[in-house]
């Protein structure tokens, strides 16, 4: 039986650009329009388009939902042009092609399409249940902050790292009705607080550029999906993860396990996450901390996307400027 064909992640990354670029370009028209299910097919489809003229065979392992609640680009769904020529890198895909319907429809910052590929086997097939997460950038010795502390110990810890006082720290936090307590501890150890209202991996991605975005830890509750994103693009980023799977009720213990889980108290790490090599593209589609938004110009479209390998540590910005015809 003959060698699966080898991750050639170089050769890929250009091809995943342009499936994020594609998604983003084709909801720019509804930025701002109010209408957040149209935007998100738009994504969809564009995104689904260009994945089928990959030469891979991929398998959506983080993607809109069961099969029955999405039209495409489901979990399990089979993509690519490798399929039908049964040749091509058997991989992994994880994608949100709008992560932010909301921030789009109303055109609020830091939406953005996202997409991860990884060779078969190395993503984490979360299920659709939410996970308790925290991370940080890169430069710091591992367990430096833990999900076992309380968030006002990780903020004292992250302060005692950086050599600095806990009022300059500024943690990011999914501005929910149940992170409430979790808000009012932050505050009481005089650190600052970014509230967003939706896109977790883009929050969580911002731990990575304290520089650029002035987040230095993100803590709370997501969409698990959402934390393997969020670890792909840490993975070739730089820095810690650490998630748990929290569970409502049976039906989302069943579905861990339909998705081959069996300890519920793990907690995840980065590389437990995301277990391989892995490439990460995102495009703005409205403007944000970590790129531009989608610009729209007299006869033709500007959108810029980040670009990111694992395997080197590379992060590349690129500009695609496209004819409107």
């Amino acid at each position: 039986m003959p060698d699966a064909p080898e991750f050639h992640d170089r050769l890929l990354s250009l091809g995943l650009a342009r499936v994020s670029e594609a998604a983003a370009i084709a909801c720019a028209d509804l930025i701002g329009r109010g209408d957040e299910k149209a935007a998100d097919q738009a994504a969809v489809n564009a995104m689904r388009n260009q994945l089928n003229m990959l030469d891979i065979r991929g398998t959506v392992v983080i993607g809109e939902g069961e099969r029955d609640e999405a039209p495409m680009l489901f979990i399990g769904e089979e993509v690519g042009a490798g399929h039908a020529a049964g040749a091509g890198p058997e991989v992994d895909i994880a994608l949100d092609p709008l992560e932010g319907t909301t921030l789009t429809a109303k055109d609020m910052p830091n939406a953005l399409t996202v997409i991860a590929m990884a060779p078969r086997g190395t993503l984490l097939h979360a299920p659709d249940v939410y996970m308790d997460k925290l991370a940080i950038g890169p430069g710091f010795k591992p367990g430096v902050v833990t999900l076992a502390m309380s968030p006002a110990e990780r903020v004292s810890a992250l302060a005692a790292a950086r050599g600095c006082s806990v009022t300059d720290i500024t943690v990011c936090v999914l501005e929910r009705p149940r992170h409430e307590e979790m808000i009012a501890e932050i505050r009481s150890t005089g650190a600052a607080i970014r509230l967003i209202t939706d896109g977790d991996v883009a929050g969580v991605m911002h731990t990575a550029d304290t520089a650029r975005t002035g987040i230095d830890m993100y803590m709370g509750s997501g969409g698990a999906p959402e934390g393997v994103l969020a670890a792909a693009a840490l993975k070739c980023m730089g820095g810690q993860m650490y998630g748990k799977l929290l569970f409502r009720n049976e039906d989302e213990r069943n579905r861990a396990k339909k998705a081959g889980i069996t300890n519920f108290d793990r907690v995840y790490t980065r590389d437990d996450l995301v277990t391989g090599d892995v490439i990460f593209a995102a495009t703005g589609v409205t403007d944000g901390s970590l790129v531009p938004g989608i610009r729209r110009d007299p006869g033709h479209v500007t959108a810029e996307t980040i670009l990111m390998r694992s395997k080197t540590g590379s992060v590349r910005r690129m500009i695609y400027r496209n004819p409107v015809r």
